[in-house]
């Protein structure tokens, strides 16, 4: 076992070493990849020294390399070493928070680590959650604690309300809820992409009059697209007036709280019924670490647990009748599979526990400000490029242009065709990834500068392929 251990940690140590190497983007079609990997299964072992580096040298390096200096698309982890060592040891130790018979030390790690969240994000004393895959199962919990709370168990011509920029997550969740496709109510954003506050609180009083029950708002703390962040103040007085649930999608913004300048760009979060956060992003940590926080967590606990299905829980981890809330460091024997939907749980929370004790959050917050710095260093060179349009201001780490050569087509289906054509010739090339996205019907270049390792000069060297590439493509005359 030493042996084939250390062999693994010397991979997984080069690798983390080296981030900048290699391509961004290693693309293989599923026929290269089914003959490599499409095979019964084995009746005999093998080697696993020599599966590990098949592994290393194949499936494992097929795709997308988030922790890539140069890679700008999606919101792209970079993940880090002690996260990599929690998962080992967790996995060794089978280690599961789910019933406190079973794993009270890892209970006890996962209510401190979220402890910890609740404290940076500066949620109101009494806050608590759970750890999840990721943020379309945390939207999935706060909403279904939305309905639980809000609803009188019918969930009949009930309405909740989002703007055009939410995530696709919050309809998926309310589509696993029951909820039909009419029922989610998508607000037009306004100029600055936000979820605007009047015509929401017009379109909830329209609905009452109609006689619809409006139950929930969805608030976005940094947009995918844009890293817009709803006005949450002005949203919670309205759900505070019409006794609506305010739950907040910050997957993938809600930690840039914890940089020194996190409070400004984030107001109000801590009014927040519930919050999804995704470690797994701003907090530098694997796949797949999300979490969802409440402000009164023990609503988690009414909805999830097994007691409320009439099931015979008498014995041992599935015992809901000595759960408690997990509010509090003094709280015992608290089942956190009675909080969510999983029985069997992961130890997600011990990754970013011994990240945290390892280089303390200081380290973070310094990391989560260097990715902002970035992204305004980035608006700064496309606006000093001539033939670079700098389309939304950087946004939580996230800024959109576009392409606009002295020779290239007008806006437009062309131009449109143009920023599609400029980022398949990056990602072909492998030396950087960045993607399009459409804003107000037209596409647009769009940067993610999360990743704490990249640096000025990788910012400098994309814009020069996406410059590169879009001279490539404007060459011979473009239909105008």
């Amino acid at each position: 076992m030493l042996k084939v251990g250390e062999h693994t940690l010397h991979r997984i140590v080069e690798r983390l070493s080296h981030p900048g190497e290699g391509p961004v983007h290693r693309r293989l079609t599923r026929r290269d990849l089914d003959i490599e990997w499409g095979e019964p299964p084995p009746e005999h072992g093998e080697d696993p020294i020599r599966l590990v580096d098949r592994l290393v040298n194949g499936a494992l390096t097929a795709g997308m390399r988030s922790d890539h200096p140069r890679c700008f698309a999606f919101v792209p982890s970079a993940g880090n070493y002690p996260a990599v060592l929690a998962d080992a040891l967790a996995a060794a130790f089978l280690a599961v928070p789910g019933a406190w018979l079973v794993g009270s030390g890892a209970t006890r790690i996962e209510l401190v680590t979220v402890q910890w969240l609740c404290e940076l994000l500066g949620l109101p004393s009494g806050s608590g959650g759970l750890f999840v895959s990721g943020g379309t199962e945390a939207n999935l919990l706060a909403l279904t604690v939305a309905r639980d709370s809000r609803l009188d168990g019918s969930p009949e011509d009930a309405r909740a309300y989002c703007s055009d920029q939410a995530h696709p997550s919050v309809a998926k969740a309310l589509h696993v809820l029951g909820f039909r496709r009419e029922q989610l109510v998508v607000v037009p954003a306004d100029t600055a992409f936000r979820l605007p506050v009047d015509p929401l609180a017009e379109r909830i009083r329209r609905d009452r009059a109609a006689g619809l029950r409006p139950f929930a708002v969805i608030a976005t703390a940094g947009t995918t697209g844009t890293g817009a962040v709803d006005p949450l103040p002005e949203l919670a007085a309205v759900c505070r007036a019409e006794n609506l649930w305010l739950h907040t999608d910050g997957a993938m913004g809600a930690a840039v709280r914890i940089a020194p300048r996190g409070r400004e760009l984030l107001p109000g979060l801590e009014f927040s019924d519930s919050v999804t956060v995704d470690p797994h992003k701003w907090l530098f940590q694997p796949y797949d670490t999300g979490c969802v926080l409440l402000r009164d967590p023990d609503l988690l606990r009414r909805s999830f647990a097994m007691a409320r299905y009439g099931l015979d829980v008498e014995a041992g981890y599935l015992d809901a009748s000595r759960c408690e809330s997990p509010t509090s460091p003094a709280s015992e024997e608290v089942n956190l599979s009675d909080y969510g939907i999983q029985l069997s749980r992961s130890l997600r929370a011990l990754r970013l526990w011994l990240s945290f004790k390892t280089f303390g959050v200081g380290a973070f917050r310094e990391a989560v400000a260097h990715g902002m710095r970035l992204a305004e260093h980035a608006a700064r060179r496309i606006d000093e490029i001539p033939d670079l349009e700098l389309v939304t201001p950087p946004g939580l780490g996230v800024l959109t242009f576009r392409c606009r050569p002295h020779n290239g087509p007008t806006p437009g289906p062309h131009l449109d065709l143009l920023q599609t054509e400029v980022s398949g010739t990056v990602v072909a090339k492998g030396e950087a990834m960045i993607l399009t996205t459409r804003l107000r019907g037209e596409r647009v270049l769009r940067l993610c500068t999360i990743n704490p390792r990249a640096g000025e000069a990788d910012i400098d060297a994309t814009l020069e392929l996406v410059r590169a590439a879009a001279r490539h493509h404007t060459t011979s005359p473009t239909p105008v």
